[in-house]
């Protein structure tokens, strides 16, 4: 698969693979000064950089870096950021600062990871009723914890 990635920013670095078995490429932080982020604070990190998916059936999700989500607080304030195959412009990071202490995040560090992943398109089927399961519609623990 190719990844096309463009610089929007002088800036901006290429990600690239951290290690050989990484499965995604660590998103670097562009920014003219360093970013502040205050407890419970939000903010959308720019990376300086946007990216071509191949197809529809593509799609690059954007995963906190756990060092950076146990040893800071820093997580992802959407969970996961979805980039959709058509979309062009840049790529930034949602994050949120969920410690008690300030969080400075500076030009080049790496922010997040970025891996692209296939896309199942479903045919949407308008139906009366589903079929019965054992599990049914238990959720939410009811499977219990042990």
């Amino acid at each position: 698969m190719e990844l096309k990635i463009q610089k929007l920013h002088p800036n901006a670095e290429i990600p690239q693979q951290a290690t050989a078995g990484a499965a995604g490429i660590d998103l670097r932080a562009c920014c003219d000064a360093p970013i502040v982020l205050q407890p419970m604070q939000r903010m959308a990190v720019p990376t300086g950089l946007a990216i071509e998916l191949p197809n529809a059936e593509t799609v690059a999700l954007v995963f906190a870096r756990s060092g950076m989500a146990l040893k800071q607080g820093l997580a992802m304030a959407n969970g996961v950021g979805v980039i959709d195959s058509d979309y062009r412009g840049e790529v930034a990071v949602l994050v949120v600062n969920l410690s008690s202490k300030t969080i400075k995040i500076n030009h080049g560090e790496r922010i997040a990871q970025l891996v692209c992943m296939p896309v199942l398109l479903p045919q949407i089927v308008g139906v009366d009723a589903l079929s019965d399961t054992e599990r049914g519609q238990g959720g939410f623990g009811s499977t219990g914890v042990k």
